[in-house]
């Protein structure tokens, strides 16, 4: 617990003058964060970190998260999504030149990972160029459903939520965080507008986030028990590895650009 405490503390010594900030800095955080994220799915399928297929993967995930300005030297008919078909075409003709070794099952991970990892951090990025109050909503979100799903779930939790992925976890844990999260958030929101929401749409748009957020866990913990490995990395000593402190973000920030707030 001492050590889990101390590395939160020296984590948001660092997190939160990098949110204040915004800019160049969030960027570059995003970009960092995105890189050892993808780091640590390539170290769950035993991939070689300096291997022509972990290099392509940091150069895909990176042109997922870097902002749209960052590829404006670029000719105007090739964009973001062009390069990142570049980066998993040479993933695809690997399978060829390694005779397999390297499959197309494991082309189908990567991918999959840069998307996944790339999409969240460029949305973490977009979040934080429209207002820190946007960043910080979609924060508190994750944060206040956590929270409460773990006090509410040791407190009250009878009923598994999803026993074979993530056994500790209960309905009643998953119900009460939402709930605490839609009271906290909506709090937070009237204090702090975000695109004059109303009360109502407040409301619905916490709860499918927090919910999210939710899913989140759960997929990422799906992802380290079908690779059988307890946490996703060891960089936070305490708290494991970036996906396992991002998992819900990673979900909610594009649900957040689908419900056109970001």
């Amino acid at each position: 617990m001492r050590q889990r405490v101390i590395t939160a503390v020296v984590a948001l010594i660092i997190f939160i003058p990098i949110l204040i900030l915004g800019g160049i800095w969030t960027d570059l955080a995003a970009l960092v964060l995105g890189i050892i994220a993808m780091s640590e799915i390539l170290v769950m399928k035993k991939k070689l970190l300096i291997s022509f297929e972990s290099i392509i993967s940091y150069l895909g995930v990176s042109v997922m998260i870097i902002p749209n300005a960052w590829l404006s030297i670029l000719p105007s008919y090739i964009d973001r999504m062009f390069l990142f078909y570049i980066f998993v075409l040479l993933l695809l003709l690997l399978t060829v030149f390694s005779r397999n070794k390297f499959t197309f099952d494991d082309v189908g991970v990567l991918t999959l990972g840069m998307i996944y990892v790339g999409l969240g951090f460029h949305y973490f990025t977009l979040a934080r160029d429209l207002s820190l109050t946007t960043v910080l909503y979609a924060l508190f979100i994750v944060w206040v459903t956590d929270s409460g799903a773990y006090l509410f779930g040791r407190a009250f939790g009878r009923h598994k939520l999803a026993p074979h992925i993530s056994p500790n976890k209960t309905w009643e844990g998953s119900v009460l965080g939402s709930l605490s999260a839609v009271i906290l958030c909506t709090i937070f929101l009237i204090f702090y507008p975000i695109n004059s929401m109303s009360i109502v749409t407040i409301i619905i748009v916490t709860a499918l986030l927090s919910v999210t957020g939710q899913f989140g866990d759960l997929i990422e913990s799906a992802l380290k028990r079908y690779y059988d490995v307890k946490d996703s990395g060891k960089i936070l000593p305490g708290h494991g590895g970036i996906l396992d402190r991002f998992d819900s973000l990673l979900l909610v920030l594009p649900i957040l650009h689908l419900v056109g707030i970001i």
